[in-house]
């Protein structure tokens, strides 16, 4: 089994925020892939449902991002899953808006999900999904963009992203990260 986690914030109003990228790629590939219902887990949201050939549990933790790894945590106790079977998919302001990359482990980079995770998980050795939202250019800007909803303009990258995403999520579970990185810079046009 694959946990695969969405980072973001459980309140309606931050929905539409880009801090949520991370929530809005796994209720894509529930939708896509025909994953159950969610329903309240492991203080969080789940959805359970195959990718390819793999079983995949969907995980949207409701304890805010600061807290994230609480949750993951628990259903990764619970599952007795390695870290390498955890991906992460959360917003990065050091890509352009649009491009995605992967990666198993390294920093947190400011990103307060990962930290937590970091510490509940106790090792940093989990997957990445890296969703880029852009740099607003200035450290002052940074919390407002974060927290900031996507503009109109933003949907003509952001749902492309999204559905190329969730269409080619096979690759990432049958463990070809560079297919899948390849294959989303297409979408992009890198």
């Amino acid at each position: 089994m694959l946990l695969w986690t969405g980072l973001g914030n459980p309140e309606p109003g931050m929905s539409r925020n880009r801090h949520n990228v991370g929530f809005m790629a796994v209720d894509r590939i529930a939708d896509r892939h025909g994953f159950s219902p969610w329903r309240k887990r492991f203080r969080g949201e789940v959805a359970e449902g195959m990718v390819g050939r793999h079983k995949v549990l969907l995980l949207k933790p409701m304890t805010y991002m600061n807290l994230s790894g609480e949750s993951v945590q628990q259903a990764a106790a619970f599952y007795k899953l390695p870290a390498d079977s955890i991906t992460a998919f959360h917003d990065e302001l050091d890509l352009a808006p649009g491009r995605i990359r992967v990666k198993r482990g390294g920093g947190a980079a400011g990103h307060n999900g990962l930290r937590s995770m970091d510490r509940m998980l106790g090792t940093k050795e989990y997957w990445r999904v890296r969703l880029g939202i852009g740099h607003p250019g200035s450290r002052e800007r940074v919390t407002g963009h974060v927290l900031g909803d996507f503009s109109r303009t933003d949907r003509e990258w952001l749902d492309p992203m999204l559905d190329t995403l969730a269409d080619t999520a096979t690759l990432l579970a049958d463990g070809q990260p560079e297919l899948f990185m390849t294959k989303m810079a297409a979408q992009a046009g890198e």
